[in-house]
């Protein structure tokens, strides 16, 4: 068998996992590639005392493995923006196929990473930069070719569904999220996990691969989980939901909806199901419907299962000198659309919406009417009396799908009104159709 040599850079808990299931499994790999793998230089910013290298050379200048001629393939995993870019574009001009977990980079840089790949004639591959071991872009571009994709909508951030799913114990947010952290499922600075920018990438990613669009990042909404509380939680059991912080993507005939925000799923649908820190992605396609994939959405050996698809699937390609097989969001160069990415505005959805009211006579018609007259039906109403507190009582509605204009202007006028607190708690909820 012919070798192909694999440079990695960064050696945290992706590169580590990545080194170990390559190295384990390198015969049964090696099977499936058609040529042998070899790992022939790692450079991280830190050594691993706790990994045994072998003879494989390392340095802590990453530039090492991107300059090296001897390798074949440069494994992208030090995460970040600017400096991974700054690596991966080397690489390419280098003349080296890249594989990379980095969703960010992807997100925000893969339009100019992809055209210089294209024009380097290398491969850039991204599996494990969403929803970690779950192949589901290979799904999207390669599985679902004959479909017409019409939406995306996936629990593709695990840290955030851990704390929901324990909320729903009653558990405060704070006190999740600590639980979380303590248990490495939280980063110190967790923002990028619960205010949805990391879910944000991954939905970018998808979105372009399902739809054939440019990568368009800045143009998504993100809406994270710090304000639900276990109330809501409660009350949209009640009604048969669950509360999933979902990244949802649509394709319409006026251009496509980028989004991610908690939102109301039914209990019943498999979603739903979905717990802790698992990850799940579903894709509607004209042909065959409605497909799920659900798994690790992160982890070493989760991920470096990911990484190493790719590995192999651009050694084989090495080995063989062939071109690339598949294009880099499923498309080829020409057939991308420059579809507009559509304002929250103007996104359909169903709503939940709390709003805390003076509990005397008359005032659940004066919200009814101001729904009404924004062209919103409702679907039910919950109103509790044990609930009443200092003469207010909370008022749980749940609307029809409507446009978020016509929601955003009727909570205006709720706020507005002396019957009521001011503050209209808004959670949008998905059915799926």
């Amino acid at each position: 068998m012919k070798d192909v040599s694999v440079g990695i850079c960064g050696l945290g808990t992706v590169g580590g996992g990545t080194f170990n299931v390559l190295t384990r499994n390198a015969r049964l790999i090696a099977g499936r590639a058609g040529c042998n793998i070899r790992i022939t230089r790692i450079a991280s910013r830190r050594a691993r005392e706790d990994m045994d290298l072998g003879d494989v050379p390392f340095s802590t200048d990453i530039y090492d493995v991107v300059n090296d001629p001897g390798v074949d393939i440069v494994v992208e995993l030090i995460g970040g923006y600017d400096a991974a870019r700054e690596l991966v574009l080397a690489a390419i001009r280098n003349g080296k196929h890249v594989v990379t977990a980095n969703k960010a980079l992807i997100a925000v840089h893969g339009n100019e990473i992809f055209e210089a790949a294209q024009k380097a004639g290398v491969v850039v591959a991204y599996e494990a930069g969403v929803a970690g071991g779950i192949p589901v872009i290979k799904a999207v571009r390669e599985g679902m070719a004959a479909n017409r994709i019409d939406w995306i909508a996936g629990i593709i951030n695990g840290t955030g569904n851990y704390i929901l799913t324990e909320m729903r114990a009653g558990r405060e947010f704070a006190e999740v999220l600590k639980e979380a952290q303590d248990l490495g499922y939280a980063e110190a600075d967790p923002t990028f996990d619960v205010e949805g920018i990391d879910a944000a990438h991954k939905l970018t990613i998808l979105a372009s691969a399902g739809f054939g669009v440019p990568l368009q990042f800045e143009k998504g909404f993100t809406e994270g989980i710090s304000k639900i509380t276990p109330y809501d939680i409660s009350h949209a059991e009640l009604l048969g939901y669950r509360i999933k912080h979902l990244g949802i993507a649509r394709r319409r005939d006026d251009g496509i909806e980028l989004r991610v925000h908690p939102t109301l799923v039914p209990q019943s649908h498999l979603i739903a199901q979905v717990d802790g820190v698992l990850n799940a992605v579903l894709v509607d396609g004209d042909a065959v419907g409605q497909t799920m994939y659900y798994g690790p959405g992160a982890g070493d050996e989760a991920t470096a299962s990911a990484v190493i698809a790719d590995i192999v699937d651009v050694a084989r390609a090495v080995a063989t000198e062939s071109s690339q097989r598949v294009p880099y969001l499923g498309f080829a160069p020409d057939a991308i659309e420059n579809l507009d990415v559509l304002s929250m505005e103007d996104i359909q959805s169903a709503y939940y919406l709390r709003i805390t009211a003076l509990d005397r006579p008359g005032v659940l018609a004066k919200i009814a009417s101001i729904l009404s007259e924004h062209g919103i039906n409702i679907e039910s109403i919950m109103q509790k009396e044990s609930e009443v507190k200092d003469g207010r009582i909370p008022v749980i509605i749940l609307t029809h799908t409507v446009q978020e204009r016509q929601i955003n202007r009727a909570i205006e006028e709720l706020e507005a009104l002396s019957d009521t607190d001011g503050h209209v708690v808004r959670i949008r909820a998905e059915n799926f159709n």
